[in-house]
């Protein structure tokens, strides 16, 4: 299984390609919508990382994916501002999944 970055700034691809990691940058919601389905029929990916931003403009297909699907696994992680708020959006995500406050 292989890891793969949908960002939307140069940096964090470029990072996370010195890891070993490939990915691709979007900035638009039908850019994202099309990279989620090519890696979703890829069965060599098992883990998508995607900045916040991303998520944020597209959580309806990331929320799908999640709740549906048992693969991918996808994971937001901070752009390159290091917004460090991402508990707070599982905390979300769980509430929403599950339909209690936590």
């Amino acid at each position: 299984m292989r890891m793969f970055v949908i960002s939307d700034n140069n940096d964090t691809c470029v990072g996370m390609r010195l890891a070993g990691i490939e990915g691709v940058v979007v900035h638009e919601y039908e850019e994202v919508a099309r990279e989620l389905a090519r890696l979703i029929e890829d069965k060599d990916i098992g883990i998508i990382l995607m900045t916040r931003k991303l998520i944020s403009i597209s959580r309806d297909l990331v929320y799908d994916i999640k709740l549906n699907r048992q693969r991918p696994l996808i994971v937001e992680i901070p752009d390159r501002h290091g917004d460090s708020s991402i508990g707070d959006s599982i905390t979300t995500y769980i509430q929403e999944a599950v339909g209690i406050k936590i």
